[in-house]
């Protein structure tokens, strides 16, 4: 009897344990970073990638999950990888950003990321953060809530990822030599791509594109992920309405449109119901740019395919906006709403300890041996960020001196009409390694202007590290006195890259509860490669909880 009492409390306190066992599991994946011929628009490249893949393998965990990617570099490049949209609560050695938290992994090397997801739920994804090596580099990462946690919304009957980018015929790391060597701006891409295929373009139409497979009467969560280097993007499906209901992981008020605007860096999912009963629909994703600078006009196609549809049915086609639909644009961006419920609250700081004021523009410096003498490049409150030669995480943490400056300006130093059509006829930029550094736990809050400098423009800006709450935008300089009494502080947007609008401005605030070095950058690839890019410093807080881990004993040395 004694037995069988012993053999039930054991029962017992296993099944009680049962749930802590699973909810929190240690997710393995090897990364071989290798070349790989791939054909596209009729022609054959060879290409880097994870595993011989394009786009590279979809990272599968649950919220709290410990994730351990063990990567090996087999090309002759040096690489890195970026978690994007991962919070790395005191894990900063692996965000992944070369030269800001690692020495990049050189050749014939590994390094293991191990970082757990803390609180987050939602599409994410990686990518590499070194050159331009993310243009075939990247995949998803998808993070499904607890066991028995459901959505906060109907409960789809499938999932897709559907990952947007953009192709080239030439090595893309030729091309952005050539353009640093000229001076001048790169050439555009010759393609974009939905899931690795760009479907039938005028120089190709016989290379097939991706196709959505779907059941009538299904309901689907599609999981769009903008990986493109340079464009925004538009992304619509013929016939068909999206129901939006999360952006960069985190759960927004459903709202429907059948025109989503995804900017690079940025997630978006939506409930797609499959509410035909039969036939093929055109799936397609064209650029977004309302300035007067050159983008690929090619749109990458795909087909929404009814099961038991046949091969020769007629694609049903749609109208797409043109590429300057700033209102389509507009209408999207200011209908995203924290879904802020019980369960999922918006935590906007409402005391703001640090205010600071950046201006994200272009700019020309001097450069001899370029084709004008210059070359053009970009700045934050007209400091073109400057790359050091050993991560600035390890500088940071090892006190190494000499490395950067926490002296980066809280303001412009020169204040004029920064959207007027009067720029400054100086387009020079200082140049420097400066960050600016941030007391563990204090708020910010950060108004993010465009300017007219050679030419205003939309500028996507992601910060590491963090997410942040878009409490306001508005078109023209930000006025203080006028906009704030305007400021969102009930249920802004959450996200981790936001869109500063050409000729206007973007709030965001944040709290800076993470220790360690933060990168923040223009997600237009060719913008952080002239300079669009600055970090932030958090200090320690009290005790080894708010304080950054000491770094781990592979970390790549330079």
């Amino acid at each position: 009897m004694a037995i069988i009492m012993w053999i039930r409390i054991i029962l017992l306190l296993a099944a009680c344990m049962l749930p802590l066992s699973v909810e929190a599991m240690v997710r393995h994946y090897k990364f071989n970073v290798v070349l790989k011929n791939v054909t596209r628009l009729c022609s054959t490249k060879p290409i880097v990638t994870v595993n011989g893949k394009f786009p590279g393998p979809t990272i599968y965990a649950r919220e709290d999950d410990t994730v351990l990617v063990k990567v090996v570099n087999h090309v002759k490049y040096n690489v890195s990888i970026h978690w994007h949209g991962v919070r790395q609560l005191r894990t900063g050695w692996a965000d992944g950003p070369a030269y800001i938290t690692q020495c990049p992994i050189q050749p014939g090397q590994v390094f293991v990321y191990n970082f757990t997801l803390t609180g987050q739920r939602g599409t994410l994804w990686w990518h590499a953060h070194i050159l331009w090596l993310r243009s075939t580099l990247h995949g998803a990462l998808v993070i499904l809530p607890k066991l028995g946690v459901p959505y906060p919304f109907p409960k789809p009957n499938a999932e897709k990822v559907i990952l947007l980018s953009e192709w080239w015929k030439s090595d893309t790391e030729a091309i952005i030599k050539e353009a640093l060597k000229s001076g001048l701006a790169p050439n555009v891409s010759d393609a974009h791509t939905i899931n690795g295929h760009p479907g039938s373009v005028q120089q190709c139409a016989s290379q097939g594109g991706y196709k959505l497979q779907v059941h009538a009467g299904n309901t689907y969560l599609l999981r769009i992920i903008n990986a493109a280097l340079n464009e925004e993007l538009f992304f619509k499906i013929a016939g068909h309405e999206f129901t939006v209901v999360e952006v960069d992981a985190v759960y927004t008020k459903p709202f429907k449109t059948n025109t989503i605007v995804i900017a690079p860096g940025q997630t978006t999912n939506v409930l797609l119901k499959a509410n035909r009963a039969t036939g093929k629909y055109l799936v397609a994703a064209t650029p977004f740019m309302d300035s007067p600078i050159a983008v690929d006009n090619v749109t990458a196609t795909a087909t929404l395919h009814y099961a038991d549809s046949l091969s020769s049915t007629i694609t049903t086609l749609t109208s797409l906006p043109p590429k300057n639909a700033t209102p389509v644009a507009t209408t999207f961006t200011d209908s995203l709403r924290s879904l802020n419920s019980k369960n999922y609250p918006a935590r906007v700081p409402i005391k703001v300890d640090h205010s600071l004021f950046f201006t994200v523009s272009l700019g020309v410096n001097p450069c001899p041996t370029c084709v004008n003498g210059s070359r053009v490049v970009a700045a934050i409150n007209n400091v073109t960020f400057v790359m050091p030669k050993v991560s600035l995480l390890q500088a940071h943490f090892f006190n190494i001196s000499g490395v950067f400056t926490d002296d980066f300006p809280r303001k412009p130093t020169v204040v004029y009409d920064f959207t007027g059509t009067q720029q400054p006829a100086n387009l020079r930029t200082n140049r420097g390694t400066r960050v600016y550094r941030l007391p563990y736990n204090s708020t910010v809050q950060l108004v993010l202007q465009d300017t007219g400098m050679i030419t205003p423009e939309n500028h996507p800006i992601h910060l590491h590290g963090f997410n942040f709450f878009v409490v306001g935008r508005g078109q023209g300089n930000f006025n203080p006195k006028r906009d704030t009494k305007k400021f969102n502080l009930v249920d802004p947007v959450e996200r981790n890259t936001v869109g500063v609008p050409s000729g206007g401005w973007t709030a965001i605030r944040f709290r800076a509860d993470n220790p360690g070095v933060w990168f923040m950058h223009c997600h237009l690839e060719i913008h952080t490669t002239w300079g669009l890019k600055m970090a932030f410093v958090v200090d320690n807080g009290e005790g080894p909880n708010e304080s950054l881990l000491p770094p781990p004993s592979d970390l790549p040395k330079c």
